[in-house]
């Protein structure tokens, strides 16, 4: 059985969802978002909430149950809250700024790294070292912020790059003569 699929999924005061199918569309302040859902499980919204519930006792089955419970949760959490993703950057003469829709970046190549950014995204950058990423899709700024790491991840001697806030880096020690 399914713990996650077990609880059903509350929707946020300001938030609706319809159900047509087996897509789920829900409202929220931040936008609309949906998902399709498998044929291996059935939704249904019970006053305000969406509850999910298996079709069959296959392992498939029980393995989208709680995926598609969680996928629904985050639907409710994005349009509500919305996501976001901070990140840092360390290292001499590494900065990032913001030039209308494209974030420009200095990290230490020959030339500036420029990023256009995806629709459903918002970058700021507070400081020259510190990216934020906002938006409603949880996977879509995910990807957006490794999209940005890929540029330069941190090194493990000098802890140089783009790291995610709160990312612990293993530093190792360096040559000895």
């Amino acid at each position: 059985m399914s713990r996650i699929g077990k609880k059903p999924v509350t929707l946020v005061k300001g938030t609706s969802a319809s159900i047509s199918g087996q897509t789920v569309e829900v409202k929220g302040p931040k936008g609309t978002r949906s998902f399709t859902a498998g044929d291996d499980v059935t939704l249904t919204i019970e006053g305000d909430a969406v509850k999910v519930t298996p079709r069959g006792l296959s392992k498939r089955a029980r393995q989208q149950w709680g995926m598609t419970r969680s996928m629904v949760a985050n639907l409710v959490t994005g349009v509500s809250e919305g996501f976001k993703q901070e990140m840092e950057i360390q290292g001499v003469g590494y900065r990032a700024a913001m030039a209308g829709n494209v974030l420009k970046l200095s990290l230490g190549y020959s030339h500036e790294v420029n990023f256009d950014v995806p629709k459903g995204v918002t970058i700021s950058v507070p400081k020259q070292t510190e990216i934020i990423i906002e938006g409603i899709d949880q996977q879509q700024v995910g990807q957006v912020a490794a999209n940005i790491r890929e540029w330069r991840a941190p090194e493990p001697y000098k802890g140089k790059g783009i790291r995610y806030k709160g990312e612990f880096v293993f530093r190792k020690e360096g040559k000895k003569k």
